[in-house]
């Protein structure tokens, strides 16, 4: 095993000798970070080396991408890998392949190759540094061949990084314990899904269904037993509290959590996260046997997608006093009210107005999350400090002119309504892009009994805009508006367009931005800026006390709401341990 210290102290060649093998055929890369030593943390050398990737240029990119070897390939086969190489394809089962697997990865081998032109790189240790199964590699190889080249070459340079990480870990003898536990606390989560859903082996959790119930008793389980929470309940909406109490019981408490429902067919950390991180925060300090000058409340919230009945933020909202009491009169597709499923799970439905905290008793708010989109991954950052919560407006509109005859109806007689919805779509694309932070998307476009040979006469389509303030967003919604009032007088048409969901922006509050930047820079790692375009329970929080968060960067180029969504053990074990630095600040703050 190799120290910090020893390669802090190493000349040029002894250093680069050191980390020979981190990245394949290419001590070019050790002897470029030499020059940034002093390294007071190995994420600080880890970034380093990835930063000198990022700027080498696409030559010395492509070069490094080509000294990796074919999986289960040529020099597998004649026993040529390096011992690194060896021993991943040997933990991925690669080189104990079936013939019929043999010959599916030679074929996706060569097919990859006559797309891209380099070798395919897959991290085949995985997220979990175990090893991924045969079947979890084949699929990866088979999705990533309709890839954009572009792309593609970043995901491989991505996953060099990774394997690079994982190889530093072996040589360091360095394993993220933190990280592997909340990763393991996922996987046992997830084995929970709706019927019709977990039978494809798909993630979905709504609202108290028997899955999402089960969940509830898995997190009050492990947060009594697993954690040492000194108070564990489920409350009247079926949130999962956990209190762990401050040197005096009396002291005000840090609030944090997230959400466990998930969308449909969905990714394992999403909201997830959130909650399993202070989880284990709170194991370290009841292990250690330490108390601090505050209290910590965890929460798992039991709703926030709004997948099963059309109330979101349910949970959150019920700690802010927003639970809205007509929402239980709401059904579900199969006529089952909220009143009714609720009081099937056995919460007491006349307690919900309890559920309400008063700010006063809290020093303010946190939360980690994914990120949920592809800024992190993409700048080969594990952590990213959320600056806002976009607000955000959505509508449902129709634009209604006169279905026709395709065939008889000149092009300068028609009053084509899709025609207008693709006007407005293209508009929607500019205006977005026009200011920074803001976003603009027609997710939904039908043409309500359409035929092929018939001139649209409706069209109906989704807008949502959002920004980091509200001026902005109210900015862009009032140009939308105006013009889709000017493509339908200029084209002969009417429209209707009703708001159907209005949020706030939720600016971070300045100075528990600040922990959280701090709680960053003490890992040695860099302080990266970042909205939030996704909405989060932190949105509900902000309404009545000070609230920030904190990203962890997401795989997959970050995707999200998908079962691709994944993070790997190494950045989760950073968010944890930045974490921990957010609460020994808290502590020394604490009079």
């Amino acid at each position: 095993m190799i120290t910090l210290t020893q390669v802090n102290a190493a000349a040029q060649a002894q250093f680069t000798q050191l980390l020979d093998g981190t990245y394949e055929h290419s001590p070019w890369i050790a002897e470029q970070a030499w020059a940034k030593r002093p390294f007071k943390s190995l994420d600080q050398l880890k970034l380093a080396l990835v930063q000198v990737v990022r700027d080498a240029g696409r030559e010395r990119q492509m070069a490094l991408v080509r000294a990796h070897p074919e999986l289960a390939g040529k020099a597998m086969v004649s026993k040529t890998l390096t011992a690194e190489s060896t021993h991943e394809q040997g933990k991925a089962g690669l080189t104990d392949c079936t013939p019929e697997e043999f010959a599916r990865i030679q074929q996706l081998n060569a097919n990859y190759n006559a797309r891209f032109g380099f070798p395919f790189i897959l991290a085949v240790r995985g997220p979990r540094g175990v090893g991924l199964s045969k079947a979890e590699i084949i699929a990866t190889f088979a999705r990533r061949l309709e890839n954009h080249p572009d792309f593609e070459l970043a995901e491989c340079l991505r996953n060099i990084n990774r394997i690079a990480e994982i190889r530093l870990n072996d040589k360091f003898g360095h394993s993220p314990d933190l990280g592997n536990l909340v990763w393991d606390w996922h996987e046992r989560l997830s084995v929970y899904s709706d019927p019709g859903y977990a039978e494809r082996g798909e993630l979905t959790v709504t609202y108290l269904t028997d899955a999402h119930r089960a969940c509830t008793q898995r997190l009050a389980d492990g947060m009594r037993e697993d954690c040492g929470f000194d108070e564990v309940f489920i409350d009247a909406v079926g949130n999962v509290v956990g209190i762990y109490h401050g040197s005096d019981p009396k002291a005000r408490r840090l609030l944090t959590g997230s959400h466990f429902d998930t969308v449909r067919n969905a990714g394992k950390y999403d909201g997830r996260l959130g909650i399993f991180v202070p989880m284990a925060c709170v194991r370290e300090l009841h292990r250690q046997k330490r108390r601090l000058p505050f209290g910590i409340e965890v929460v798992g919230f039991s709703e926030e997608e709004g997948q099963r009945y059309k109330a979101t933020f349910l949970g959150s909202g019920a700690l802010t006093g927003h639970f809205n009491m007509n929402w239980l009169a709401q059904q579900d597709a199969d006529g089952i009210t909220m009143r009714e499923a609720m009081i099937h799970a056995g919460l007491l439905v006349d307690d919900i107005a309890k559920v309400q905290r008063d700010p006063a008793h809290y020093l303010g708010f946190v939360e980690v999350h994914i990120e949920q989109g592809p800024v992190l991954n993409e700048m080969d950052l594990p952590l990213g400090i959320v600056t806002s919560i976009n607000g955000s407006l959505r509508y449902m509109g129709e634009i209604i002119g006169m279905a026709c005859h395709a065939g008889t109806t000149p092009m300068n007689r028609r009053r084509d309504a899709a025609a207008a919805a693709a006007e407005l779509v293209l508009y929607m694309e500019k205006r977005g892009a026009s200011v920074p932070d803001l976003v603009a998307t027609v997710g939904m476009l039908e043409v309500p009994n359409g035929s092929i040979n018939v001139v649209p006469g409706r069209c109906k389509f989704s807008l949502d805009i959002r920004a980091t303030t509200n001026d902005v967003r109210d900015a862009c919604a009032a140009d939308v508006k105006n013009e889709l009032h000017a493509i339908c007088e200029r084209r002969g048409l009417h429209h209707k367009l009703e708001e159907t969901m209005r949020a706030a922006a939720a600016p971070s509050a300045p100075e528990w931005q600040q922990r959280w930047e701090r709680a960053v820079e003490a890992l040695g790692l860099p302080v990266f800026r970042m909205p939030s375009g996704a909405g989060h329970d932190a949105m509900k929080l902000h309404e009545i006390m000070p609230q920030a968060m904190l990203f962890q960067r997401g795989l997959n180029s970050g995707v999200s709401h998908n079962p691709l969504e994944s993070v790997t053990n190494d950045d989760t074990e950073l968010c944890i341990r930045a974490f921990q630095n957010l609460l020994d600040q808290l502590a020394t703050e604490q009079p």
